[in-house]
């Protein structure tokens, strides 16, 4: 089991982790928002500052941000996602720059929620407070 922490007011981290739920039929990840509590009771917990502008992959006691996180989380996807590992060649610093772009620009490019999504009866245990 692994734990995503996602922006619950971004459109494309919303549609980002629906994408994952549809593609991790098994259950692997759990999810929270990292306005939430227990996101940011796991971001102190992951020592990690808790204004982070990042997606944040919890997995077996480690985490990752940006572009590892979202190559991880890939892995562990079913179909052709797993093919995207490939681009781990590239060192994090050049990956995260254009992370770093997309983050930068989501609101502007995908809009913004007023509060995080709500989660269908079939998905909300997969969803934590």
């Amino acid at each position: 089991m692994a734990i995503i922490l996602f922006d619950g007011e971004c459109n494309l981290c919303n549609s980002s982790v629906q994408f994952i739920i549809n593609k991790d039929p098994d259950g692997y990840f759990q999810f929270a928002s990292l306005q939430g509590k227990t996101g940011q009771k796991l971001l102190k917990k992951c020592t990690i500052y808790h204004e982070i502008d990042s997606i944040v992959l919890i997995e077996n006691d480690r985490f990752y941000i940006k572009s590892s996180a979202a190559l991880k989380i890939c892995k562990k996807l079913k179909g052709i996602w797993k093919l995207c590992s490939i681009f781990e060649i590239i060192p994090p610093f050049i990956r995260d720059c254009f992370y770093d772009i997309v983050a930068k620009n989501r609101y502007k490019w995908f809009g913004r929620k007023e509060s995080c999504m709500v989660p269908t009866l079939t998905v909300k245990k997969r969803f934590l407070d």
